[in-house]
């Protein structure tokens, strides 16, 4: 069962902004199947008009331990302990990008991708929402899966792409991929298009032993 827990103070940081929560999301969701979750997720037709990247402010030190939120990605995921110099940077560790199954010990060759990206968040309603809201969501350490550290080849890859265009490279993570993206839509009561939706449906199904339990961002 894919279980969202929180990653430190940084995310009560984020969580104590005075933000607007829809109403759909007042309540924690139980643990249900992959197919059902895709259900619950709203429809609407996205638009991309007036996005810009720095519309969501990213990469700060929320709660001011002199680590930006790449920083405590990096240090979340890595697999071993990882070395952090002078100024919280991180220069060496384990972190396996399971897009793509690689493993590195370099964050050089790391990305911290937004699962579901920033303008795609823009299309699918987060264009409606305050500065201080894009800001939480960018930055959101509350939810495991909402920020990854992934190779930057894979990144790239993906960009700003939904499930509809980009799956990852390795088949045997796009279970995984599917619920980690359900989930943060859930989280953040982002809508989806018909396009998205059903290839969303077409990949639960082949992932019947996948459920999703979220933690709904206030």
């Amino acid at each position: 069962m894919l279980t969202i827990v929180s990653r430190g103070l940084m995310a009560a940081a984020f969580l104590a902004l005075p933000l607007t929560a829809p109403a759909a999301a007042a309540q924690h969701a139980a643990p249900m199947p992959l197919a059902e979750a895709v259900d619950l997720l709203p429809s609407a037709v996205e638009s991309r008009d007036g996005y810009q990247r720095t519309s969501f402010k990213h990469w700060v030190d929320a709660d001011r331990d002199g680590c930006s939120t790449r920083a405590e990605v990096l240090i979340a995921e890595s697999r071993t302990e990882p070395t952090i110099e002078a100024g919280c940077k991180v220069t060496a560790g384990e972190w396996y990008s399971y897009y793509d199954g690689v493993t590195l010990t370099a964050p050089s060759g790391l990305d911290i991708d937004h699962m579901v990206p920033l303008a795609e968040a823009w299309d699918s309603g987060a264009r409606d929402w305050t500065a201080a809201r894009r800001e939480a969501y960018a930055n959101d350490l509350g939810a495991d899966r909402s920020l990854i550290a992934v190779t930057a080849r894979s990144n790239r890859s993906k960009s700003d792409q939904d499930p509809a265009d980009w799956t990852p490279p390795l088949a045997d993570a796009r279970c995984t991929y599917t619920t980690d993206w359900v989930v943060t839509k859930l989280r953040w009561q982002l809508a989806v298009d018909d396009r998205e939706r059903e290839a969303l449906a077409g990949l639960a199904a082949g992932c019947g032993q996948e459920t999703v339990d979220y933690e709904p961002a206030e």
